[in-house]
């Protein structure tokens, strides 16, 4: 079993940044693909950043250029830098996570285990 604790969520102006972070308990390893998520009120969840288990990414065209997925194994953390925010950027964040062997779930919502999320603002 997997735990994901999403944080570093928060309001800011537009043109600013956040960074978020997904701290992951329990049993995990670098064979682990892992996954940002958002969703806004009203609307589907859609893949916005996701990273393979030997560090190819793969972004969303919305958020090109100005996120940037990294994965630190040695503290079981997933971050998020988003910079250049944008008021279409305003939605609640999850991480995924995904160890299924020889299938990468990429920006799709296929991912075994969910964080709670984290809520992120963007005001103009």
């Amino acid at each position: 079993q997997l735990t994901l604790v999403e944080s570093g969520g928060g309001s800011v102006q537009a043109g600013g940044s956040l960074r978020l972070s997904c701290a992951a308990s329990g049993y995990f390893d670098s064979q682990y693909s892992m996954g940002w998520f958002r969703q806004a009120p009203g609307k589907e969840r859609e893949g916005v950043a996701a990273i393979d288990s030997d560090g190819s990414t793969r972004y969303a065209d919305s958020v090109k250029g100005r996120f940037t997925i990294s994965k630190d194994n040695a503290k079981n953390t997933l971050y998020l830098q988003m910079n250049s925010l944008k008021p279409e950027d305003t939605a609640m964040y999850y991480c995924a996570a995904d160890r299924t062997t020889g299938i990468w779930c990429g920006l799709r919502t296929t991912y075994a285990y969910w964080g709670q999320g984290t809520q992120v603002t963007v005001s103009s």
